[in-house]
């Protein structure tokens, strides 16, 4: 902060660069990267090599790669198992809802049916119908259903596992493809249980024993190293969700993490920060892109494209994590509050506001680059100048990551409104980005 355009760029061509991209996405869980260890390796090598071209050229195949990656995952299992709610609760669409999947124990079709991702189209859930459904074997069953489409297969069942479960597992691993057993509705079995006897009632009691059972069902059919992953479509924060989500992310090739992560709702702080990594490390990857394709330092004002590139990256962002018009407008609805209360409880609405007449909003975006830095301390590699507008790009994630946190406590909500202008706690950034240095902007 404070060099002017005159002073000599730090800008290294070798391997201090080449070291904090590593630092950089060395802090980043294996299930949270979005580059794969080859692709970062390629780019450390033409850093340390002084290669800007290669390095350009390696990022934006990277970043093509990660953004027009599409996800098709199969849902099956057999009527009344809980398909099309799961599909749903994924999707973040209520049943009631126009594209919603329809709810029922009748098997509607015997075709699959696809639901497209109503905010990530590149995002596609594939409902199957269950194998007892059909007479097809089950390699004539998967052919059909076009198998070789699909990134993985979620089977799932409301009580056991059958034999046609185990059958058409076992194809898919014949056909080198992903697949998780869910144990669905089992908000609906301790329920039961919670009613039928209340007195003895153990929570992770039943919880275990419903879980032995599918181990013990499927070990009788020789799949013992078979995960079983129990889940409530109506509750995604409880129970095995998020360990489902991170075993996926894990096993997904590393170009379609990013995605996966971005339609996930945001049921627990985990999943939003995890949407706020992926997010960090595409902001990384283009202000080095743009810094590498410099040959003078990018200093300056804001330009009038800097302004019209954030407005569409903060409405991007509100819409990831569910803040977008739209969904404040649902929410406020649950909670029997007007938006214009939801909101004055919410920073990212007002980012791009104009709070004081004798402040413009070019002086108000220097202004949170400034604040940004002070308490972060530069999100990015040592040595390198980029852009204001980067610096921007990570104080709205940061913004909007702690707006969606605020939604999860929705007791907060009856607070009285923050100071939008003035008032913005990066609670976790000093200990995430402190670690990097001060970048000059």
């Amino acid at each position: 902060m404070g060099q002017s355009s005159s002073s000599t760029p730090s800008y290294t061509k070798g391997g201090d660069l080449a070291s904090s991209f590593e630092k950089f996405f060395k802090d980043f869980k294996l299930e949270s990267k979005i580059l794969s260890q080859e692709t970062i390796t390629l780019i450390e090598t033409h850093l340390k090599e002084g290669n800007l071209q290669r390095v350009i050229s390696a990022i934006s195949d990277s970043l093509r790669e990660i953004d027009n990656a599409p996800l098709n995952i199969a849902v099956t299992g057999e009527p009344g198992a809980g398909k099309s709610s799961l599909i749903n609760a994924l999707r973040g669409v209520g049943h009631e809802e126009e594209e919603a999947a329809p709810t029922g124990a009748v098997e509607t079709t015997l075709e699959r049916i696809s639901y497209k991702h109503p905010k990530v189209p590149n995002v596609i859930f594939w409902d199957l119908p269950g194998m007892m459904s059909i007479t097809f074997q089950p390699q004539k069953y998967l052919k059909k259903m076009k198998f070789s489409e699909y990134d993985f297969f979620i089977i799932i069942s409301a009580t056991r596992f059958k034999e046609s479960d185990v059958h058409l597992a076992t194809a898919i691993k014949k056909m080198k493809k992903k697949f998780y057993f869910v144990r669905s509705k089992v908000d609906s079995d301790l329920h039961n249980a919670r009613r039928t006897k209340p007195s003895t009632f153990n929570k992770d009691e039943i919880l275990q024993r419903i879980r032995n059972d599918c181990v013990t069902q499927l070990q009788r059919a020789n799949m013992s190293d078979t995960q079983i992953f129990l889940v409530s479509s109506l509750d995604l924060s409880e129970y095995d969700f998020q360990s489902l989500e991170t075993t996926l992310l894990r096993e997904l090739p590393a170009h379609k993490r990013h995605i996966f992560m971005q339609y996930l709702p945001n049921v627990t702080e985990a999943a939003i920060d995890r949407k706020r990594d992926s997010l960090r490390q595409k902001v990384w990857l283009e202000a080095l892109k743009a810094g590498a394709s410099a040959t003078i330092p990018f200093m300056g004002l804001i330009s009038d494209k800097d302004v019209e590139k954030l407005e569409e990256t903060l409405t991007l962002y509100r819409s990831y994590f569910g803040l977008d018009d739209a969904s404040l407008e649902i929410i406020a609805k649950d909670l029997h509050v007007s938006v214009e209360k939801l909101k004055a409880n919410l920073r990212s609405p007002h980012l791009l506001s104009i709070e004081k007449d004798d402040e413009s909003l070019r002086e108000k975006l220097l202004r949170y680059v400034e604040k940004f830095c002070s308490v972060s301390g530069g999100p990015f590699a040592t040595g390198v100048y980029f852009r204001k507008i980067f610096y921007l790009q990570n104080y709205f994630l940061e913004t909007v990551v702690s707006d969606a946190k605020v939604l999860l406590r929705k007791e907060e909500i009856f607070k009285d409104p923050v100071d939008t202008g003035q008032t913005y706690l990066l609670q976790n950034a000093g200990n995430e980005n402190g670690k990097s240095e001060a970048a000059s902007s």
